[in-house]
């Protein structure tokens, strides 16, 4: 039987709605552009802090223009993540406390 494996769409909607339910907590789906070619999937605010979330189907990995502008921003302070599941991105936000 074949694993049903969600669309990379349906968990950046699940993470959203999670992380908007949140106190203290306000997140955007941000667009890809030519401009902004590998900037993360999700832009969030959590209690001050600027946390940027890249989303993937599990198994796959961020392309290195990806993980090179996810470096980017941590370097300036930002807390950056690469999440499959609303449970990773939980787990990123329970860091920061």
């Amino acid at each position: 039987m074949k694993r049903h494996i969600p669309t990379e769409k349906s968990i950046t909607k699940s993470i959203l709605t999670y992380l908007n339910s949140i106190k203290g907590c306000r997140a955007i789906k941000m667009q890809g552009t030519i401009n902004r070619a590998g900037e993360p999937d999700i832009f969030c605010c959590y209690k001050g802090r600027l946390v940027l979330f890249e989303v993937k189907r599990p198994g796959n990995k961020p392309t290195m223009l990806q993980a090179a502008v996810l470096r980017k921003w941590r370097e300036v302070g930002a807390v950056t993540a690469v999440v499959y599941s609303v449970d990773d991105a939980k787990k990123v936000l329970e860091g920061i406390l």
